[in-house]
């Protein structure tokens, strides 16, 4: 039965992922942005869903956003990125200044739901990952109620952005999406998911790490980057 990741878990299989088995972190970051552009793909075809908001916050899951919109823009689509908070270290900023090359778009203010609604065909959500804890800061605020009011389809990354990683939604969180990816195996607060798509992606795990914390994860078929649970 596949196995959903606690907070601490989620933690220490990504630390031995770095430590033990010597990934680094913009290497796990490619595999699982593509993952992401992977599944939106699947759900959100180019032709129906090409204009897409990417929001990407300032830790890991804000980084696999940036990746997933270099992808998805590779894949035809028109992304849009809102980076509110850049972190200021050269991972992030390389991955920035790669969007830039790549003539992806950039705003400095969250468009309003009104706006979005007119300008946007979906919403990915890369702001918090699995240490998030709230209340969510200022600089995030607007782009929160944005992903709450929104009617526009959303696809979060991990976890999606307010709920608790393993409560799941909280109490002064309404947003549900559309999509949830799970990357390197669902954390507990998937276990509430009410959204349409649920995906899994990255394909890296080594066999010894899935045995070690008894995962389970599904078999991908064939050369998929993602597959749905």
């Amino acid at each position: 039965m596949l196995k959903y990741l606690n907070q601490n878990e989620a933690i220490n299989v990504d630390l031995e992922l770095f430590n033990e088995y010597k990934f680094s972190v913009d290497q796990l970051m490619e595999l699982a942005g593509l993952s992401c552009a992977h599944a939106i793909a699947k759900c959100f075809p180019a032709e129906r869903f090409g204009r897409v908001l990417v929001c990407c916050g300032p830790g890991n899951n804000g980084g696999d956003g940036l990746v997933c919109a270099r992808h998805l823009a590779l894949m035809g689509y028109l992304p849009v990125l809102y980076y509110p908070k850049p972190t200021p270290k050269p991972l992030y900023e390389n991955l920035a200044h790669q969007c830039k090359r790549m003539e992806i778009e950039s705003i400095s203010e969250c468009p309003s739901v009104a706006l979005a609604a007119e300008c946007y065909d979906l919403i990915v959500d890369a702001l918090f990952g699995f240490s998030f804890k709230p209340p969510v800061r200022a600089d995030f605020v607007p782009v929160v109620e944005l992903l709450q009011q929104t009617k526009l389809p959303i696809a979060s990354v991990d976890i999606p952005s307010g709920w608790d990683v393993e409560a799941g939604k909280l109490n002064e969180c309404d947003m549900e999406p559309t999509l949830l990816i799970s990357l390197t195996a669902p954390k507990l607060c998937a276990k509430h998911f009410k959204g349409k798509h649920h995906f899994l992606g990255g394909r890296f795990v080594p066999p010894a790490l899935q045995r070690k914390y008894e995962l389970n994860l599904p078999t991908y078929p064939g050369n998929e980057m993602c597959l749905e649970l």
